[in-house]
């Protein structure tokens, strides 16, 4: 009796840990730099839920950051910056890759 409670136990706070972790949900961080590794201020990030088409957009900061929070686990996203009329390559967030913290780097080549 005393086995099976503390399973159930554990069972219960597995559960809660993994509800806990999605409703978070995951981050997507990273750099937009041109093909020197310079930081590229003011450029824009794009961010694109590939099951509804929605896109969000960062305005990255003097240093080339960008940040996306609050991303479903259960989705697919495709990223890519996008300066002065030049575009990165578009990379992809899978929801099989079950980080919940992701880092992708954009380069964007401004020649």
């Amino acid at each position: 009796m005393k086995r099976a409670l503390a399973l159930s136990m554990l069972l219960g706070l597995a559960l809660l840990s993994a509800s806990a972790q999605r409703g978070n949900g995951r981050q997507l961080t990273g750099k937009v730099l041109d093909r020197q590794d310079n930081p590229l201020p003011s450029a824009v990030v794009y961010l694109t839920d590939t099951r509804t088409r929605a896109v969000k957009t960062y305005i990255v900061s003097k240093d080339g950051l960008y940040r996306f929070t609050a991303m479903s686990p259960n989705v697919d996203y495709e990223v890519y910056a996008q300066y002065n009329g030049k575009k990165s390559d578009t990379k992809m967030v899978s929801q099989f890759d079950n980080r919940s913290q992701v880092n992708i780097n954009l380069k964007v080549d401004t020649r």
